[in-house]
């Protein structure tokens, strides 16, 4: 046989073996309905542990195979630039910032950093990842400034980043093959860059997004301990596991006999304080029945049941509306001991009026007088390479 024809056949059987490895790959995705609404609460039935030690030889599992299924058993290293910050508004009880930094080399977040106007010895910090949605996207839509915004005039500052490949962030397509890789490395530097702020308390740290941005949420707070409160919004699902490659687009909740769902990926924030909001529109509309009284059964293992609650707006769509927004107010305030009666009126009605809706423009990172840094990696190719 000759040596040509040897390679090409060894190159055959590479290809073959590669083809093989992402055909395996493809199908331990759970994406979109993967269970039917029965199939979920089945799971769920068969999953409530006997004892917290049961629950956390599982929770140790399940947290393994996340990490696995990221490729990130090991976190990048945090690269030491100076962050970019410019552009500072004073507006009525808060400032606004543009901010990038990066959380790989050539690999920029961006987002809006809010603080309180007024001093206090510490501050409470949080993390605001945003979901889906069209123009203008992210942190530029009314419900993400508002939420934000009013969150400082409570005393916390905010700190409300890019999903990939929408805002600032378009050095990649959103949804490309390792978007929730990247995803979960920005909102980890996030967090890095939210706790280095002037005053804040590591020990006062929440985070909260809604639909994908409810996804980052439960996530981050699994995979990091930092996240001292969290509250994913209409986005935990006993059979519904996220509809993007970047929630559901690499292998999280399956491989090989081992399955998991959203609700044990969220359950794994027990003991720490948890809401979770939930409508009657979407694929949360069995929160109370299904998702929530597990979730409340592992936070009593740890004999803290009180410290998971739900909301549930059966008349609700998927969003994160005015109502959504205040009950989600009323448990940061609870929890990260915020000044709920600063954003309240004589009635104590939440008053969003003051927080204000700026331009799209205004908000933006990188523009003329402000260019996306020279060592920018640009393009899908660029920066899986990356990663």
């Amino acid at each position: 046989m000759s040596v040509v024809r040897m390679r090409n056949i060894l190159l055959l059987f590479v290809s073959i073996f590669i083809a093989l490895g992402s055909f395996a790959q493809k199908a331990e995705l759970c994406q979109g309905a993967y269970f039917t609404e029965a199939e979920g609460k089945a799971f769920l039935d068969s999953h409530v542990p006997a004892s917290k030690l049961a629950w956390e030889a599982r929770a140790q599992k399940i947290k393994a195979q996340i990490r696995a299924g990221m490729e990130l058993e090991t976190i990048p290293a945090k690269p030491n630039s100076i962050p970019i910050i410019h552009s500072k508004r004073t507006l009525d009880g808060y400032t606004i910032e543009n901010v990038a930094f990066e959380s790989l080399p050539g690999v920029y977040v961006t987002g809006n950093l809010y603080r309180p106007t007024k001093k206090q010895k510490s501050y409470a910090g949080i993390l605001c990842p945003h979901g889906h949605g069209e123009n203008p996207h992210g942190r530029f839509r009314e419900q993400t400034q508002k939420r934000c915004a009013t969150l400082a005039r409570m005393g916390a500052v905010v700190f409300v980043l890019d999903m990939v490949g929408q805002g600032d962030a378009k050095q990649t397509e959103h949804k490309f093959s390792k978007a929730l890789k990247l995803n979960t490395i920005d909102n980890i530097r996030a967090l890095d860059f939210l706790i280095s702020q002037p005053g804040v308390d590591p020990q006062r740290i929440g985070v909260t997004g809604e639909s994908g941005g409810g996804t980052q949420t439960f996530l981050l707070a699994a995979l990091d301990s930092r996240v001292k409160v969290s509250a994913p919004t209409v986005m935990v699902s006993a059979h519904f596991f996220g509809g993007c490659v970047c929630e559901s687009g690499m292998p999280i909740h399956k491989k090989g006999d081992f399955q998991t769902n959203n609700v044990e990926i969220a359950a794994l924030t027990a003991p720490r304080p948890m809401l979770l909001t939930s409508d009657g529109g979407d694929w949360t509309k069995n929160t109370p029945e299904v998702e929530f009284p597990f979730i409340q059964k592992i936070y009593s293992l740890y004999g803290k049941k009180s410290e998971v609650e739900n909301v549930h707006l059966a008349d609700e769509k998927h969003d994160y509306g005015p109502s959504k927004r205040k009950a989600m107010y009323i448990f940061m305030a609870k929890h990260l001991s915020l000044d709920i009666k600063s954003v309240s009126d004589a009635q104590g009605n939440i008053d969003e009026n003051p927080s204000k809706v700026l331009d799209q423009k205004d908000l933006e990172v990188f523009n003329a007088a402000h260019p996306r840094p020279a060592n920018a990696v640009m393009g899908d190719e660029a920066v899986l390479k990356l990663l």
